[in-house]
């Protein structure tokens, strides 16, 4: 099993946008296997420039993604059978990688790790940073930055991964405990945004289902970033079209 960490900044959050920078680690190796920018074939936001600072001039004279020497080798280390690749919220990189024709085979998301090991979710939010100080992860590293956010996954990652150590016993089992996880949708039960941030699903959906009427047909919109929000709405307004089996996260 060979364990890679990556994160992609990207032209914004729709789902016609696209990648300007990839960085890619393998575990305890310091150099990093890709830490590059690229042309995207559409815009960058400003709203996305403003995050981490990428410009359409810095990359004016960059190959796009697929032109790139290192596209090849990227592809086949994400898409072979004995690589697992950890992101923090897996599915919006997966997604951005997708669009470029990868498929990563096995994916760690830290993010819904975090949330398994929170049951009463009790924490504000799970975004990387706040976890970086919130667990005083010791890092030097540029947030927003591709390379900087994937020095931060990584300490993350250990964090968690000794957590889940302690649960099931050997490292090769938290693994696969994590996989596992990381294959299910979430099920939330706060809202963390909008009108009715820090307000309980259940309390919504007695209060305002037309609301969250709306909000599913807003996060269908972007099914391969918001599946699991899909799975959350559907479960609570009783559609009766969220059948992905029984949720038993046993971590």
């Amino acid at each position: 099993m060979r364990v890679i960490f990556f994160d992609t900044e990207t032209t914004g959050n729709g789902d016609k946008d696209r990648l300007c920078q990839l960085a890619v680690k393998e575990r305890f190796v310091d150099e990093p296997l890709v830490n590059a920018t690229y042309k995207p074939p559409v815009p960058i936001s400003i709203e996305s420039m403003a995050i981490h600072h990428i410009t359409e001039r810095m990359v004016a004279d960059r190959p796009a993604f697929k032109d790139a020497p290192e596209y090849g080798s990227v592809k086949d280390l994400f898409e072979n059978k004995e690589t697992v690749a950890v992101a923090h919220n897996a599915a919006f990189d997966n997604a951005m990688l997708a669009r470029e024709g990868i498929a990563p085979r096995r994916t760690i998301c830290t993010y819904k790790v975090a949330y398994a090991l929170d049951p009463n979710d009790q924490l504000p939010n799970y975004r990387l940073q706040y976890l970086r100080y919130l667990l005083d992860l010791d890092i030097e590293a540029v947030a927003h930055d591709a390379w900087g956010d994937v020095l931060v996954l990584e300490a993350l990652f250990e964090r968690l991964l000794t957590k889940m150590k302690e649960r099931h016993g050997t490292e090769e089992t938290a693994l696969e405990a994590m996989l596992a996880i990381s294959a299910r949708p979430l099920l939330f039960t706060t809202i963390r945004f909008g009108k009715y941030s820090g307000k309980k699903l259940e309390e919504v959906v007695k209060a305002d289902r037309d609301y969250l009427e709306w909000l599913l047909k807003e996060k269908k919109k972007d099914p391969a970033t918001e599946a699991d929000w899909i799975y959350t709405l559907k479960h609570y307004l009783d559609k009766g079209e969220a059948d992905f089996g029984t949720l038993d996260l046993d971590v």
